[in-house]
């Protein structure tokens, strides 16, 4: 066996040197035809077109590296995308229940218009009353951007979800109130006209011409109850500017903002 090994490998030995030995005589073969004078100018005319085509490899291999990086870039491009595909899939799959509104926070309520009835003689017949719409101004739903601006301190365990919560009631608050506020004082019930009043003795100067509720609104057309979280809740909507506070006569009137 080792006799096998020691004989191949002086074959390929031998075959390395006679191919060595054939490369030289090519070399010598092509160095005497180079000192031809009728070759001369054929060699001459192959060595420049062996300088074209360097220069055409050099290129070549420059485009090469430009494509390459070319590839790499739409490779982190692909990769963004369908990170971002990822992320919007899943925030498809998981949109809050409570979303800020996009544009108004206001909602119509038409009203009748108090004017004199016209008869007509000949059939008596009745004029309808002609109406117009009031809007009541109701809390924007604060955005996530505005969650996360909230300090620490302030939010505790409270969601982003249950802060929103808290708003759309406080707007069942402000739209019932406003709607007995604009309702005729002839036609309301006498809960709502006892409330009406209520409604009207709350007023000052420093609310005249804006929307607001007091804790009694709250109980009277809503579920919530008024403990510390709630109230953690109102600083959130007061730093948020959602809410402002005026003050007076042991009164605290939550103005919309």
């Amino acid at each position: 066996m080792m006799k096998d090994m020691a004989s191949s490998d002086l074959e390929d030995l031998c075959f390395h040197i006679n191919a060595k030995i054939s490369n030289i005589k090519k070399f010598l073969l092509l160095r005497d035809i180079g000192e031809d004078q009728c070759r001369k100018s054929i060699f001459q005319k192959i060595g420049n077109e062996v300088i074209i085509v360097h220069e055409l490899l050099n290129k070549m291999e420059t485009e090469i590296k430009e494509q390459e990086k070319l590839k790499n870039l739409l490779k982190e491009m692909q990769k963004a995308a369908e990170r971002d595909q990822n992320e919007a899939q899943h925030l498809l799959e998981h949109i809050p229940p409570y979303l800020p509104k996009p544009t108004q926070n206001c909602i119509a309520v038409p009203t009748v218009k108090h004017e004199e009835q016209k008869k007509v003689v000949k059939n008596e017949h009745v004029k309808k009353p002609a109406k117009e719409t009031k809007l009541i101004k109701e809390v924007a739903l604060i955005t996530t951007e505005e969650f996360e601006s909230v300090p620490t301190y302030m939010k505790g365990r409270l969601t982003y979800d249950q802060i929103n919560a808290v708003v759309q009631e406080i707007n069942k608050a402000v739209v019932g109130k406003y709607k007995i506020m604009y309702q005729p004082l002839k036609s309301m019930s006498v809960p709502a006209r006892n409330l009406y009043h209520r409604f009207t003795e709350e007023e000052n100067k420093d609310t005249k011409g804006m929307f607001f509720i007091v804790e009694a609104d709250i109980k009277e057309f809503t579920q919530l109850k008024l403990d510390k979280r709630f109230h953690s809740i109102l600083n959130i909507l007061r730093h948020c500017q959602r809410l402002r506070e005026v003050r007076s006569s042991k009164l605290i009137r939550y103005v919309i903002c």
